[in-house]
């Protein structure tokens, strides 16, 4: 249960950009968040202006006219991809924090231009990487900082299921851009930056054997980590498969959960696996012959939307650091980007600083 800021007992009024379904996401928990409340509804669909009315909240299909009403004290930009770096300029121009869905743009040049204007103003950049916000993937940073998987050696990272044919009515998912590497896989970076560090560079490859798409349906990466660490990822919107993120961990209830894993970390001290969270561990003598003990974390459940939520209005208030900021944001889409040039050239991409 959300519990209401310590802070204030006014709630932080939002303005939501875009009203797609990441966008109604976000509506739905403002709505009911003890420390948030909406400001108002920025979209030019009738059914945005529709809910808006619904809701008791202003409405515009201008988004800029909405911010200059004065209403909001924080921003979620959850339009299309290409918007993300004008809106979120203009929201900081105006000394507003900002939460930027994912990706936080559609190039690295803006996704730049975006961080740069946030650091020079001194005003929040949040990117809607919601994962770390669930306790799940908090727990397995904390055990791999205490050491329990001890130097870290390698991960496999698996977002396979089936998306249905009416996924594919929009045009822009059957085009370059709107697969599953930008879409899914790039949720499975930023959880292995998370949990590991930075990546230094990149191998793939792509398919688009099943749908005949000009976008792909199913990408394998190879991701080498500054400590070391090697990662294998494999994404698929084509496959009947239960290994994947959104299935396993039950952040939404309009997946049926299951119970698997597909996230699986090796290190020279133990293995984890997420995110069911089960640690393998030698408890005596080492090597492949002795057997392996095995301990399983069980966790509350907490929707990492609303937590998100609860983080925005710290972040505002000048009580947190971002948990994911611009320059995080810039460097997992830098490494997402990554993977379609290896795929594109065959050849490995090295990565320079963010």
């Amino acid at each position: 249960m959300n519990t209401p800021s310590p802070a204030s007992a006014a709630r932080l009024p939002v303005l939501v950009m875009g009203c797609g379904a990441i966008g109604r996401m976000h509506i739905e928990r403002i709505v009911r968040h003890p420390d948030v409340t909406l400001a108002g509804i920025a979209d030019p669909a009738d059914a945005s202006r529709a809910l808006a009315s619904e809701l008791g909240v202003p409405w515009s299909a201008d988004p800029l006219e909405l911010l200059d009403r004065g209403h909001a004290r924080a921003v979620i930009v959850a339009t299309p991809n290409h918007t993300h770096t004008d809106l979120g300029v203009a929201c900081i121009e105006r000394g507003l924090p900002v939460l930027v869905e994912k990706p936080v743009a559609d190039t690295v040049a803006d996704a730049a231009r975006l961080c740069e204007a946030a650091e020079a103003a001194g005003v929040p950049l949040m990117v809607g990487h919601q994962r770390r916000h669930n306790p799940i993937l908090r727990q397995a940073r904390a055990l791999i900082a205490q050491g329990a998987l001890g130097q870290p050696v390698s991960a496999t990272a698996m977002a396979t299921w089936l998306k249905p044919d009416s996924y594919f009515e929009a045009a822009w998912r059957r085009t370059l851009g709107g697969g599953p590497v930008l879409i899914n896989m790039i949720h499975d970076i930023d959880l292995l930056r998370f949990l590991l560090g930075e990546v230094v560079s990149v191998q793939a490859q792509t398919s688009n054997r099943v749908r005949g798409f000009e976008v792909e349906d199913t990408a394998t990466a190879m991701l080498r980590f500054e400590n070391g660490a090697l990662a294998t990822l494999v994404v698929s919107d084509a496959a009947v498969a239960p290994w994947n993120w959104d299935l396993a961990a039950g952040e939404a209830d309009h997946y049926a959960q299951q119970d698997v894993d597909s996230i699986f970390l090796t290190g020279t001290e133990g293995s984890l696996t997420v995110p069911r969270l089960q640690l393998f561990r030698y408890q005596g003598a080492r090597g492949w012959h002795e057997p392996l003990s095995q301990a399983r974390t069980p966790l509350h459940r907490l929707d990492p939307y609303a937590e998100q939520l609860r983080h925005l209005r710290a972040v505002a208030e000048g009580r947190e650091k971002p948990v994911c900021s611009g320059r995080d944001g810039l460097r997992t889409l830098q490494t997402t980007l990554a993977v379609h040039e290896a795929a594109r050239t065959g050849a490995a991409v090295t990565l320079s600083p963010a």
